[in-house]
């Protein structure tokens, strides 16, 4: 009696250890790629690139094509319309008539004689490098202090 019952144990026991052993997180947390159901095809999408591509079934099997990435063609196309804002803003200044309400004039680029934007002087670059180094001293400082009055009250 005994060893039936002991058998029927080790018997459930490994039944039900593969349904133990499998990770219980969704895949979506572990994979790499997410799909979603579009009618009779799938979108795949890259978790880690951010790449999309449209998945089917044909003759030689599932088959997937990477979508066009319109993400670089909008930020392409943004950037063409601002130049041809602050065109069109210089072509009404010039011309000597206002901008319409609530348009701000561009603000003007430090320019050398010449025409060339104007890069920083050592002078400057020195001014700028000792208030960093000020300010990470501080900040070194200030992290010491901390840890030694946690130190203090422990």
């Amino acid at each position: 009696m005994r060893v039936t019952f002991a058998a029927v144990i080790a018997g459930l026991a490994w039944l039900g250890a593969p349904a133990l052993a499998q990770d219980s997180s969704p895949p979506s947390e572990n994979g790499r790629y997410t799909f979603f159901r579009v009618q009779d095809n799938f979108i795949r999408l890259d978790t880690r690139s951010g790449q999309v591509s449209h998945c089917n079934w044909g003759a030689a099997g599932w088959s997937c094509r990477l979508a066009p990435d319109e993400r670089t063609a909008l930020e392409s196309e943004i950037a063409r319309l601002q130049n041809h804002s602050v065109a069109l803003k210089k072509e009404l200044l010039a011309r000597g008539l206002s901008l319409p309400e609530g348009v701000k004039p561009e603000p003007p680029a430090a320019k050398g004689a010449d025409g060339e934007t104007k890069l920083p002087s050592d002078a400057e670059l020195d001014q700028v490098m000792t208030f960093m180094e000020k300010v990470w001293r501080r900040l070194v400082e200030m992290i010491m202090n901390v840890q030694r009055d946690m130190l203090r009250k422990s």
